[in-house]
């Protein structure tokens, strides 16, 4: 054989080669052409990639195989949960802080269907309903759970005057 056609058969094949490593074919593919409904694409485990063994070669990796049923796949980082953002969390005073328990108990509660950090604080206030300290505490929750959090007092001289603990009865997503 002469070197031309060495050369050719060299690009030839290199060119197949090159064709079966990435998949594309210019038979039946996912990419339709302008309404003939078929041409060149993404390969799929049907298709012949071998067009000189006259078609008897058939490609069986799984890899290349795509469903038209996206979001169905189980597990990974990547689903729709892990980018939503809960809702509000319900919050429930258990206990306020007194001289026993420098801090308050509060139940943060996630109806929600992903889990959520929720931020939430507590106000401590004396007899009057003035303003002594505040404290703010983020909690994880997971979905549909509820965990128990204690607030402390930051100001301890204030802790003897505490006879209220106000909070919102929800606590955002932090």
């Amino acid at each position: 054989m002469t070197s031309r056609g060495k050369t050719l058969r060299l690009a030839a094949v290199s060119t197949l080669v090159v064709l079966a490593l990435t998949g594309f074919s210019t038979g039946r593919g996912h990419g339709g052409g302008s309404g003939d409904g078929g041409g060149g694409g993404c390969s799929s485990s049907s298709q012949n990639h071998d067009s000189s063994s006259g078609g008897s070669h058939r490609d069986y990796d799984d890899d290349d195989d795509y469903d038209d049923d996206y979001g169905s796949g189980s597990g990974g980082s990547g689903g729709t949960e892990a980018s939503m953002s809960p809702d509000a969390a319900t919050v429930t005073l258990v206990d306020c802080a007194s001289e026993e328990t420098p801090y308050a108990t509060v139940e943060v509660a996630n109806t929600d269907t992903v889990d959520g950090t929720f931020s939430v604080t507590v106000t401590f206030r004396d007899a009057a309903g003035e303003e002594l300290d505040s404290g703010t505490e983020e909690v994880f929750v997971p979905a549909g759970g509820t965990t128990p959090v204690r607030i402390p007092v930051n100001d301890t001289e204030s802790v003897p005057l505490i006879k209220e603990c106000a909070l919102d009865s929800y606590a955002p997503a932090a």
